[in-house]
């Protein structure tokens, strides 16, 4: 989280990996460019509006067309 939530805006957790790592550690193979820790399910809190607002700022961060595939979003009780 960057920032304390103000007026309108709430804490998301959002859980994600990376696809394309998880199917290399399987392989006993490494990512060329993400660590392996990506393979597994990462929580990272977001200051946001709302569910669709915490989304697309994952997305813009963690790119779908890397690979990233976001698992959930879940509002936090901040």
């Amino acid at each position: 989280m960057l920032h304390k939530p103000c007026d309108g805006e709430q804490v998301y957790e959002v859980s994600l990996y990376n696809k394309d790592v998880r199917s290399l550690v399987k392989e006993n193979l490494s990512h060329d460019v993400f660590e392996d820790h990506w393979a597994d399910s990462q929580k990272h809190d977001v200051v946001a509006c709302d569910e669709v607002e915490a989304r697309r700022m994952v997305a813009e961060r963690f790119k779908p067309d890397d690979g990233f595939v976001i698992e959930g979003v879940v509002l936090t009780a901040f």
